[in-house]
């Protein structure tokens, strides 16, 4: 940790001289004296190795990287928490600047600090689909909501549809586009040295993984995506998720199987003329609940992600 002086100056340097937007406001709604923020637990620090950490609760996993030429974040929380996140990435980058941020997808529990740190002059690492994503407002009727687009400073500076590779001092990072899983926009990041594979949303923790059929995700989709993250690992690899605590590749493993099972037992049953309701009221996933929980969004969006594959699947219509 550093003191107090080294953490202001490198905060002034994070926002170019606007440390004050940072700082929690007197008359902010997420204040002190609000009952909502007395109630809301500080995000939680997990040390890897001397280099890497994972902060939890604010919104979703931050993995951050330090070395000799400062940090490198993937994923940034939400908004309403970056300056909780950014204090605590200051404290484990010793006072140098974030020079990296990975958006594994688009959704805001992910991209919170993408704003002050673009302004700060980061460059921010997506695939070239999240930054559309992130440039218009999206209407995402799943969650009858919608998301309006992030201004400016906030969006990808480098894009990218395939592969790439960095270095953080004696760490070499590689990350890659995973197809349509759950978005068409998802990445991994691995830390090759430290074995540590940052999955995203695309591995769910105590529940079942989402295939955002508004943005290009299905269940065929994250299947694939699965396994390409198995693939990448082995029996010491530790796995981040989007959210919640560190998994193994047994994780990714149990998480495949039940995907290949239901990729092959929903569209028989569409072919069969059931709804998701129909599907729920059969137990189509009874096997797999007590693990991943209430399957009733699962089935829903993945019913209406199966129709937009409705020709790849066959005989269905």
């Amino acid at each position: 940790m550093f003191s107090a002086p080294a953490r202001r100056d490198f905060l002034q340097v994070l926002l170019g001289g606007a440390a004050g937007l940072l700082l929690p406001s007197k008359t902010s709604a997420q204040s002190s004296s609000s009952p909502s923020a007395g109630r809301r637990s500080p995000p939680t620090v997990t040390r890897l190795n001397e280099k890497l950490s994972v902060i939890s609760g604010a919104g979703g996993n931050v993995v951050v990287a330090t070395g000799p030429d400062g940090a490198v974040m993937v994923n940034g929380g939400l908004a309403e928490r970056c300056t909780e996140v950014l204090k605590i990435v200051a404290d484990q980058a010793a006072g140098k600047r974030v020079h990296t941020l990975f958006n594994t997808d688009w959704h805001p529990e992910h991209t919170g600090s993408n704003e002050l740190l673009g302004k700060a002059g980061a460059q921010i690492i997506a695939h070239e689909n999240t930054k559309q994503y992130l440039a218009n407002d999206l209407f995402v009727d799943w969650q009858n909501r919608t998301f309006k687009a992030l201004p400016a400073p906030a969006l990808p500076t480098r894009t990218f549809y395939a592969t790439g590779t960095m270095t953080s001092g004696d760490e070499r990072i590689e990350y890659g586009q995973l197809g349509q899983a759950h978005t068409d926009g998802d990445i991994y990041v691995l830390f090759r040295e430290s074995n540590v594979l940052v999955a995203g949303d695309v591995l769910s923790v105590a529940k079942y993984p989402i295939a955002d059929y508004t943005t290009g995700g299905w269940l065929g989709g994250l299947m694939n995506a699965t396994k390409d993250l198995l693939d990448r690992t082995n029996a010491d690899t530790r796995v981040v998720p989007g959210v919640g605590p560190l998994q193994s590749r047994a994780d990714l493993q149990a998480q495949h199987e039940m995907l290949v099972t239901l990729r092959e037992r929903l569209p028989n049953m569409m072919r069969q003329g059931m709804g998701w309701e129909e599907m729920l009221a059969k137990g189509a996933t009874k096997e797999f609940d007590e693990k991943w929980g209430d399957p009733k969004l699962f089935l829903s969006t993945t019913y209406r992600g199966l129709w937009l594959h409705v020709r790849e699947l066959g005989r269905i219509v």
